[in-house]
Order: structure tokens, then C-alpha cells, then sequence
């Protein structure tokens, strides 16, 4: 394989490389794009006094049942330690 041959693959190699890359960025661009609209069209929802209230609400009724599960393993944790000294 001579040197024009060696330089003409590689080229061509970085080439193709530069057009997958700019697929990837063009991908990367449209989802940066979508996740600010969502978040502009969220922040503007809670303008709305009711849209608010009842999104917070829902936020804390997440914590409250993450809260409750936790306690629920804690005491399944405590019951089997208890179990084994017995």
C-alpha cells in the first residue's frame, strides 16, 4: 500500500467520522431544544396559582409514600435482625 493510498483511507476514515459526529450533535441539539421547551411550558404552568398548589401537593404525597416504604423496609430490617437472636 503506497502513502497516497495510506492518506486517501484516512482522510476518507475522518471524514465519515465527521459526518456520524454531526448526527450525534444534530441529535444532541434537538433534545437540549425539547427538554428547554418542556421546561419553559412547566415554569410558565406554574404561574397558574391551582396548576401550582395541586403540583406541589403531588410532590408531597410522593415524599410521604417514599417516606412510609423506607419505614416499611426499616422495620422488615429490624424484625429479621430481631428473628435471628432469638
Amino acid at each position: 500500500m503506497g502513502i497516497k493510498n495510506f492518506f486517501k483511507n484516512a482522510f476518507g476514515d475522518m471524514k465519515e467520522s465527521a459526518k456520524e459526529q454531526h448526527k450525534v450533535d444534530k441529535a444532541n441539539l434537538a433534545a437540549v431544544k425539547a427538554e428547554s421547551k418542556a421546561q419553559w411550558e412547566e415554569a410558565k404552568a406554574m404561574g397558574d396559582p391551582k396548576r401550582r398548589r395541586a403540583v406541589m401537593q403531588a410532590d408531597r404525597d410522593a415524599r410521604i409514600a417514599d417516606a412510609q416504604k423506607r419505614q416499611a423496609d426499616a422495620r422488615e430490617r429490624i424484625d429479621a435482625v430481631k428473628e435471628k437472636k432469638s
